[in-house]
């Protein structure tokens, strides 16, 4: 550790976010532009450098996260991106996506603020890029064996370039235009700017992956035929699958998944549309779900130019510090946040309703009603319970002109025929079945990622990808130097 008194001289200081007033007009990223830089080594130096680092536990990827916060707090830049890309292929993804899960894991975090981790690595990420710290790393030699990845999220490019870098003719196969699935359509811009996307997958490239767009496997290429033309498949598709509302007036117009909103107001991003059609541009916006993906539809309805938005939570609001009974350390705890679009919606009072934020808590959804024409109007909602039973008197009503479904996702979804031309088995759940090798039982088909895990974080994505590259690998060469952080069964840390 550079300064054994850095947690104790040094406060927390984040990476401080633009203005509200300036941010909410487009669509770059929130933080100020160069102000990381002048105090990560500083926070970097607040690492205890702990006889055991619960960051490494906390964290499925096995970031080595004592050693680069050492690194980054002696300006060692090279050096640390060594260390931090030896664990993580796409450590400026997970920089600004990922929800941290080691900094609830920090030791510090035991009685005093965590190390800003996500920021350490946010920056030596982008200082990596700028200094040239990460070209192409083609294989020496080619093995001859070839590996079709069905998906091209976090998951599937993690895979794709372990599986590339060992030797092996990889292609990759997204049924999207674009690479980088919900990377690409399902992550808002003021989240991540697609040029970090971009230059990722300009590396890939020059390493030797493929990537074939617009090809969905099961309907424009049958996935027996794709079995048949590569040594090994790897199904990383995701989880799809949406969840439902099932209430009264759901078959109204202007009712809609976050998933079929998201991508269009990404795609106005792209170039590909001037106007999104279900742009919130004057209309009053009620997003059903309380999670991350209900927040990138608050920023995005908030910069798209919403008349209101409010976003329902079916659980109560959470407290504001660590309840260590219920949510001991280094578990990470369900505490109430303040996102950037949860800062936005709230100094721009986009929901004069709303508890706090934008957010109405234990707000459960008993219909919809709406005009002559079938467009829906307005919202009804209950208050409810920890059992979530409706308590009495507390119907209320809101207007909604876009009403957004943001409930999660219960697994791959089946209509492509993937699933069942490859024969694959489904858990009750949803998700797909694997041993654990991450096989699928069908000689050859190994599956990674929300498709057989079900809804997680980007960093159990890669980890999924990086560990099933390692068994592919393995399959197909009889041994493996690929690192594997996780088995199938892992799970994150919970009391």
């Amino acid at each position: 550790m550079a300064d054994p008194k850095g947690f104790m001289t040094t406060q927390r200081e984040e990476w401080p976010r633009r203005s509200v007033e300036e941010r909410a007009r487009d669509w770059g990223e929130v933080y100020v532009p160069g102000a990381l830089l002048p105090i990560i080594s500083a926070q970097a130096d607040r690492c205890m450098d702990c006889g055991v680092p619960f960051c490494h536990e906390a964290c499925p990827l096995g970031n080595l996260i004592p050693e680069w916060n050492d690194l980054v707090a002696r300006s060692d830049w090279r050096a640390a991106s060594d260390r931090l890309h030896a664990t993580n292929n796409f450590p400026e993804f997970t920089g600004r996506l990922c929800p941290a899960p080691c900094e609830a894991g920090c030791v510090l975090a035991i009685n005093q603020p965590a190390v800003t981790i996500k920021n350490v690595e946010c920056a030596i990420a982008d200082r990596a890029w700028e200094e040239g710290f990460v070209p192409p790393r083609p294989p020496e030699r080619l093995s001859g064996k070839t590996v079709a990845v069905i998906g091209s999220g976090p998951a599937g490019l993690a895979a794709a370039q372990q599986l590339t870098r060992a030797g092996h003719t990889v292609a990759v196969y997204e049924r999207d235009d674009r690479i980088g699935g919900l990377m690409r359509y399902g992550i808002p811009e003021f989240k991540m700017e697609k040029r970090h996307l971009e230059r990722r997958l300009e590396q890939m490239e020059a390493e030797g992956t493929r990537f074939r767009t617009s090809v969905t496997v099961g309907r424009d290429v049958p996935a027996t035929e794709l079995r048949a033309r590569y040594d090994a498949v790897v199904i990383a598709t995701g989880a799809t699958a949406w969840r439902e509302l099932v209430v009264p007036g759901r078959e109204l117009g202007g009712i809609h998944q976050a998933m079929e909103y998201l991508p269009l107001a990404n795609k106005v991003r792209e170039g590909d549309l001037a106007v999104s059609p279900l742009s919130a541009r004057g209309r009053h916006v009620v997003i059903v779900g309380g999670g991350d993906t209900g927040a990138d539809c608050l920023g995005t309805a908030v910069r798209e130019g919403a008349a209101s938005v409010t976003q329902l939570d079916i659980y109560a609001q959470p407290p504001g510090a660590r309840d260590e009974d219920a949510e001991p350390w280094p578990t990470y705890p369900k505490l109430y946040r303040l996102s950037a679009a949860h800062e936005e919606a709230r100094e721009l009072r986009t929901a004069p309703a709303a508890d706090a934020d934008a957010r109405l808590f234990a707000a459960s959804t008993l219909r919809f009603t709406g005009d002559a024409e079938g467009h829906v109007r307005a919202l009804h909602l209950v208050e409810v319970d920890e059992r979530r039973s409706p308590l009495p008197d507390t119907e209320r009503t809101l207007p909604a002109d876009l009403v957004l479904l943001a409930l999660g996702f219960s697994g791959p979804d089946r209509e492509d025929g993937l699933i069942d031309q490859l024969g694959l088995r489904t858990e009750p759940r949803g998700t797909l079945a694997r041993d654990g090798g991450f096989g699928t039982g069908v000689p050859g088909v190994f599956v990674a990622g929300d498709a057989a895990r079900g809804q997680s974080l980007i960093v159990w994505a890669i980890a999924e990808g990086r560990s099933v590259a390692a068994a592919v690998d393995r399959y197909l060469t009889g041994e493996s130097w690929l690192p594997a952080p996780i088995s199938p069964y892992d799970r994150p840390m919970a009391v």
